[in-house]
């Protein structure tokens, strides 16, 4: 039977470039999918391009491409990426001087763009086409079309087949989702297509792409068996060896960081899934309940029993638009009495806003190594804080009254006891929100061009 051996190489704009090196030197995989993508960075990559017609691409993709090119060209591994963001075109261009950097030649990259959606979208307003939030229930657009910054569909792997079709070498796309990175690798090598009766190995597919996409995360990190993982400094990217019947066995370089048992593929398995039988994406929807994971070996699993069902109809379209302006600020309180003075702070802190007559839409108050992360659900300590934070947040319309924030927090450093610390200051930042909605496939442009070096 048929095998791939597909690794993850990145789950986040900014991930650890050293295990995908590890992974391309002694994993013996034929693909590797880099995930650099999350909700709202294409609206921050538009941002980017709309002040650098040359900019919108993810920055990792240089560092990561020339380390790994020299290494991955000579093997024929290929590399995929999301990285391409709002502009893969320039991305493409980037990777081109890369390669003529190394003297790397007969390389074929493939570039996947024309995903925004902004402008086609507005034709199919002019349609009678209505987007409503699905996240809200709201009815359509209209309350923030002044102030739509972008709108990206979430494609699956079609112009990765495409593009591996041709013979890429590189693939950079924009907003294909993150398991498109590995669906797409699979359905090409094993010729499996959008049709009966591959939905069930598409499905696996997916789940696949879901186990490896974060990279780190179902190798130990993030994980609640922190306290286990060896070597979390220099933990091991994931590698999936597939079967063409969608059976798969994960595992990671030998001696590398880190710790992948039952636990580590199950907490990612349920990571950032509602309805485990139902996981949509563009590509196919996974069943999860039918999912069997068996250990059998050190940092060895096998994932069978995988199934799916047909592709969705619509793609999701997220749109980033400005949502008014966030400013904080941070005050440090001594023992003793930390908890008693930080309390104090934030009524002085709320006269304060009231003297200088502060407009916020939302002002909250947290209590660093109290509450912080549980809020309201932390329990009242029963003993006497070292130190104690008092964070303070609120979100504006204006920057100007957001500025109001930041400048009122740093008086409480004289307006608190003895021993009060101002925190690192902040500047106000715009907020970008997202309104999430769906669009008939058959309405998202894609776009495939193919380039040489």
């Amino acid at each position: 039977m048929k095998k791939v051996r597909i690794a993850s190489g990145s789950s986040y704009w900014g991930d650890m470039l050293e295990p995908a090196i590890e992974v391309a030197e002694k994993g013996d995989v034929k693909y590797i999918g880099f995930d650099h993508l999350a909700e709202l960075t294409m609206a921050i990559m538009q941002r980017m391009k709309a002040k650098d017609p040359t900019k919108g691409y993810i920055p990792d993709l240089i560092p990561w491409m020339d380390a790994l090119l020299p290494i991955c060209h000579p093997k024929g591994i290929k590399l995929i990426t999301n990285a391409g963001g709002v502009n893969p075109e320039a991305a493409a261009e980037e990777v081109i001087k890369i390669a003529r950097a190394h003297n790397i030649t007969n390389l074929k990259i493939g570039v996947i763009s024309e995903t925004d959606m902004f402008e086609k979208m507005k034709e199919l307003r002019a349609k009678g086409m209505e987007f409503p939030n699905l996240d809200t229930g709201e009815k359509d657009i209209e309350s923030i079309e002044s102030k739509i910054m972008a709108a990206n569909a979430y494609i699956g792997a079609d112009m990765i087949i495409e593009a591996l079709k041709n013979g890429a070498d590189v693939v950079i796309a924009g907003r294909v989702s993150d398991t498109a990175l590995y669906v797409g690798p699979l359905m090409y090598e094993f010729g499996w297509e959008f049709k009966e009766p591959y939905w069930d190995r598409i499905g696996a597919a997916v789940t696949i792409g879901h186990l490896i996409e974060c990279a780190e995360n179902v190798t130990g990190g993030l994980s609640g068996q922190w306290d286990k993982v060896k070597n979390m400094a220099q933990i091991g990217y994931p590698i999936a060896e597939v079967s063409e019947n969608g059976d798969v066995l994960l595992s990671k370089v030998a001696g590398s960081g880190g710790i992948l048992n039952q636990w580590t593929v199950k907490e990612q398995l349920t990571y950032e899934v509602h309805d485990p039988a139902n996981y949509i994406m563009p590509d196919g929807i996974a069943d999860f309940t039918t999912v069997k994971v068996q250990e059998v070996g050190e940092d060895q699993v096998r994932v069978t029993g995988m199934t799916g069902k047909p592709r969705p109809e619509k793609l999701k379209v997220q749109v980033g638009y400005k949502d008014g302006f966030i400013s904080e600020g941070l005050i440090l309180l001594p023992w003793p009495d930390a908890y008693a003075k930080a309390k104090q702070a934030e009524q002085t802190a709320r006269k304060r806003f009231e003297i200088v007559g502060l407009k916020a839409r939302e002002l909250r108050f947290d209590y660093v190594g109290i509450n912080t992360l549980h809020g309201e659900l932390a329990p009242e300590p029963n003993y006497e804080p070292n130190e104690v934070g008092l964070r303070i947040v609120a979100r504006t319309d204006s920057l100007e009254e957001a500025g109001k924030v930041g400048r009122e927090a740093t008086h409480l450093w004289t307006l608190g006891g003895t021993g009060s610390s101002y925190g690192t200051p902040y500047r106000p930042r715009p907020v970008i929100s997202l309104w999430p909605t769906l669009v008939p496939r058959d309405e998202v442009p894609l776009k495939l061009t193919m380039k040489e070096v």
